[in-house]
């Protein structure tokens, strides 16, 4: 296998585990040991050339995630107010 068809491989990956797991980039990233930015570089621009039905599919869920993104953050704000007041009682 030669760079291109890894990239290529490496890309339809990324985006079945995304739309699979309603993944965020960030989580995929961690998931996969790459960083987000090759993440979003292979799920926005290669995979639209590789695969364009995924492409979309994966659209369609990082516009939900950011759409939602707010929403994690406030949570994850609350709940590390709620482990440091267990540590501190």
């Amino acid at each position: 296998i030669n760079m291109t068809q890894k990239v290529q491989n490496r890309c339809i990956v990324l985006g079945e585990y995304i739309v699979e797991n309603k993944a965020t980039v960030r989580k995929t990233a961690h998931v996969f040991g790459i960083s987000k930015s090759t993440v979003h570089i292979d799920v926005t621009k290669r995979l639209s050339q590789i695969a364009p039905n995924l492409a979309s599919s994966v659209a369609d869920v990082l516009k939900e995630n950011k759409a939602n993104r707010h929403i994690r953050g406030g949570q994850a704000t609350k709940y590390k107010y709620l482990e440091l007041k267990k540590a501190k009682d």
